[in-house]
């Protein structure tokens, strides 16, 4: 084959920054159609992505040492990496744009962030215009993170997208044992809205957001589902068979369950998921009762 035909069916170069479930997920639709390298911490895993059809690329975020190989190495990124454990500011997205800065090569970062940087709502519907205002650090490191970028996709003339993405659930990812070890949930009084999107859907709006997704754009990444907490453990108990979670108030939650859980129930917020059209995203499981349909009680 001449230079001239290998140059035109030569796969666009993609960089994905942390592969964990999701990742996993798009990799074999993404391989069909790009040459995907992904950056790793993890050399025992370099064998499974190499028999993907991956290039594995052993870096480490919080070694920015280690991530000179990605430099010049592909024009479009998808930035899947969870910020550092504490502080509030990501200093892993820090290290990658410092590293990134020093090529030509990437013009399209997509970052997957969190509907967390919102903070308590109180319920009410939001969309991509409200002005973020994070109570946990760990949305305070996340909104870091998208500020970041911006920057970098201003100073650099790129173009950077940000899903805010809810809880990502999938038949793995149910609160089963949670349900089985007889958890509480809070009083529907005090009970606080949650919001949800399956992995398999996140997958998809990831790919069409790398064709489709416009510069200095926020897209919320959920369903339609708009339940309570409660409502959604609900959902799943009686779906399969469990027993219903008990409920309390808020001030005997607090002895029962894990701070992290808490902070999750003191915010509450319905997620506006009419971005998504711009994309032309028709999700899979529109609901987490559309999923659970699909799944065997038994």
């Amino acid at each position: 084959m001449s230079l001239f035909r290998r140059t035109i069916f030569r796969k666009p170069r993609l960089l994905i920054i942390g592969c964990g479930d999701v990742g996993m997920r798009i990799l074999p639709i993404l391989v069909k159609t790009h040459r995907v390298f992904v950056l790793t911490s993890q050399k025992e895993k370099m064998v499974y992505f190499r028999s993907q059809g991956v290039v594995p690329i052993y870096g480490n975020l919080d070694q920015p040492s280690t991530l000179s190989r990605l430099i010049h190495l592909a024009p479009s990124v998808i930035h899947l990496a969870p910020p550092n454990n504490s502080g509030a500011v990501d200093l892993r997205t820090k290290a990658l744009l410092q590293v990134l800065g020093q090529g030509q090569q990437a013009r399209h970062l997509i970052y997957i962030s969190t509907t967390g940087v919102y903070g308590d709502c109180q319920g009410d519907l939001v969309t991509e215009i409200r002005t973020p205002s994070p109570k946990s650090a760990r949305g305070q490191r996340r909104l870091s993170a998208e500020q970041q970028l911006r920057a970098w996709a201003i100073s650099h003339k790129g173009r950077v997208t940000i899903l805010r993405v809810p809880g990502i659930y999938a038949a793995d990812r149910l609160p089963i044992e949670r349900l089985k070890n007889g958890s509480p949930a809070l009083n529907p009084s005090e009970d606080v809205f949650t919001n949800h999107i399956h992995a398999d859907d996140l997958a998809r709006i990831i790919i069409l957001t790398l064709y489709r997704g416009v510069s200095q754009r926020i897209i919320h990444a959920s369903d339609a589902s708009q339940l309570k907490m409660g409502e959604y453990f609900d959902l799943v108990a009686n779906h399969f068979g469990l027993p219903l979670p008990p409920r309390v108030a808020f001030a005997e939650l607090k002895e029962r369950v894990s701070p992290a859980m808490i902070s999750f129930m003191e915010e509450s917020r319905r997620i506006n998921n009419d971005r998504l059209m711009e994309i032309g995203c028709q999700l899979l499981y529109p609901t987490v009762g559309d999923f659970l349909k699909t799944l065997d009680p038994n």
